[in-house]
Order: C-alpha cells, then structure tokens, then sequence
C-alpha cells in the first residue's frame, strides 16, 4: 500500500471514530449522577448521611472531571500543533510593552502549562528577545487561565462564573506584567539569564503538519497530560468529598465568608505554600462553596494556589534575584485579591 493511501485510511478512521467517541463521552458525561446514586445504593448507604453524601460527592466527580479532561485535553493538543514553542515565541518576540502582554496573557490559555512547566519556556521567551514584562504576562496566565481551569469552572458553575473569571484572571495577568514591565527590572534577572539576552535565540520555522498527525499528536497528549493529572484530580475530589461530607457549614462561613473582611488575603496566604493545578483544585474549591464558603475568597485561594506556587517560587529562584521575585509575588497578590473582592461583590 502506498503511503498516500495510509494516509488517507488513517485520516477516514479519525473522522469516522471520533464523532463515535464524542456520542459516548456525551452520553457517559450526563449520566455521572445516575452512576454516583447506583454506587450509594449499592453500598447500601443514605444521602442523608455524611458518609453517603462525601461517597456521592466522590463517586459523581472524578468521572464527570477526568470525562472532562480527556475532552478538553484531546481539544488542546489540537491547539497546540498550532502553538508551539517555537511559534509563540515568534509571535511575542519584537511585541512592544501593552500590545505584548495583552497577546502573551492571551496565549497563556490556549498553551496548558502548570505554573512550574511554564518556566523553561518563560526563560525561553527571554532567550528569544521577548521583554521582562511580556514574558510575566504570559507565565501569569499559562498557570491560572488554562482550558482546564475554565472548562472545569464552566461544567460546576455555569458560563457567567467562568467568564468573569477569564476576564479577572487575564486582567490580573495584563497588568501584572505592564507594572513589572514598566518597574525597568532587568537588572534583577540571574546574571546567566542577562547573558543569554545579549546573544537572542533565533525562532525555528514550524514544520506544517497533516490533520492526521494533529490528531495523533492530540491523542498521545491524552496520554501525556492524564498522565500527570489524574492523581491530583483523585486526590482533590477526595478532600472535596470530606470537606462535603463532614466539614461543618458554619465554620466554613466563619472563615471564608464575605463578611469577614480578612477572609480574601488569608486564603492567599493558604493557597502559596500549596501546590496543585486547576484539575486537583477546583473540586475542592466545589466543595468549599457548597459549604457556605464564599466564591471570590475560594476562587483567590483557587488563583493562589495554582498561579503562586511555592515550587515555582523555588524555581525561578534560578532565573530571578530575590527583588524580582518579591515583586512579581506582591504584584499578583494584590491582583488576586482585588479579583477576590470583586467576585464577593458582584455574585
């Protein structure tokens, strides 16, 4: 057989099997709650209890999130045969301040990156010319305005909460990079990282691909990224599941609620030394609002958990000297928490 008719037959086995695979996910993904009550009922145990009701939570949330991540991984690694590397950092390099991080903030949410993933490819974007500013904009949005984070937010929420929140996350994200932009901080970079800039990279032509290899490359991404994930979407569900079941609503109102004032900065101050992605946190942040906790003290835990790491911090410690890192903390908190104001008033 000739390598035109491989292709072809390849090519008519992804457009026949998936439009199949997207009628299962479908019908799979709106009986996660029919799934969840049999589990009960076979376990012979009561909703109206805590065990039965954390059993529930568990049992209806890892396959309705892991369903959504298979989906909206399998998607973005379509997206990505269009953005690599090599193609954003062609589009960012040359971008002055403003125009730059408006499309570095943008592209942060089509390139799924965790916040301690991002950084090679931010030590990347400064090799290849792209300004101090810019390159924050985008390591800013990589982690805390992905797919899975509006995706995931959209399924639980509904479409306004997840819009408001692209909108707040890729504001925190524009701005942040703009102050630290304009702060002229080059100065503070590791003084390896100020020799690369002198001798910039040069941008690698993208190699055109066929849709049949865009879409083996999306599948192999399943693999790549359900990989890593899977265990901190369990191990969140699970906290989410206790925290459901057991946690009382009225100490969770106490501390999180809108009334105390206090509440936003010290979910900040939770979220640091704490690390997860937006797969693993948002079922907890689920469970913590259906606790009574409020959703702009949750969402700015959320944002500092997966957007202020401390293993990023550790990390780019390698790149930044210290005055660098304390301003890009400070900068995002105080976005952070302005989003986490903000969200307690409107909704």
């Amino acid at each position: 057989m000739s390598a035109a008719a491989t292709q072809s037959r390849r090519l008519t086995y992804w457009l026949v099997g998936l439009p199949i695979a997207a009628l299962v996910w479908f019908f799979l993904f709106t009986h996660m709650a029919d799934f969840a009550d049999g589990v009960v009922a076979l376990l012979h145990l009561s909703r109206a209890t805590s065990l039965g009701e954390a059993v529930h939570f568990f049992f209806f949330d890892t396959p309705h999130v892991l369903l959504l991540l298979v989906g909206v991984v399998f998607v973005m690694g379509l997206v990505q045969t269009f953005f690599t590397p090599e193609r954003t950092r062609a589009l960012l390099h040359g971008k002055r301040l403003g125009v730059g991080n408006v499309l570095a903030a943008s592209l942060g949410i089509v390139t799924p990156f965790c916040s301690c993933s991002a950084v090679p490819l931010f030590i990347g974007f400064l090799s290849a010319g792209v300004p101090l500013g810019v390159t924050f904009s985008f390591l800013i949005s990589a982690p805390m305005v992905n797919e899975v984070a509006l995706v995931l937010l959209f399924g639980m929420f509904g479409w306004q909460v997840a819009a408001l929140y692209l909108v707040m996350g890729l504001l925190v994200a524009i701005v942040s990079g703009l102050v630290i932009g304009r702060l002229r901080m080059e100065r503070h970079l590791e003084d390896w990282v100020q020799k690369i800039l002198v001798v910039q990279a040069t941008s690698q032509d993208v190699v055109a691909m066929r849709w049949v290899e865009r879409f083996e490359f999306a599948w192999g991404h399943i693999g790549q990224i359900f990989g890593r994930v899977w265990p901190y979407v369990v191990l969140g569900i699970a906290l989410g599941a206790v925290i459901h079941g057991y946690v009382p609503e009225d100490f969770m109102v106490s501390i999180m609620g809108k009334e105390a004032w206090w509440s936003v900065p010290l979910a900040v101050l939770l979220g640091v030394p704490m690390y997860t992605n937006a797969a693993g946190i948002i079922p907890v942040v689920q469970a913590l609002i259906g606790k009574g906790a409020a959703l702009g003290t949750v969402l700015a835990f959320m944002m500092a958990v997966i957007g202020l790491s401390a293993p990023e911090i550790v990390i780019l410690r390698k790149v930044l000297k210290p005055a660098l890192i304390a301003t890009f903390v400070g900068v995002v908190s105080v976005g952070i928490l302005i989003v986490g104001y903000v969200f307690n008033a409107v909704l």
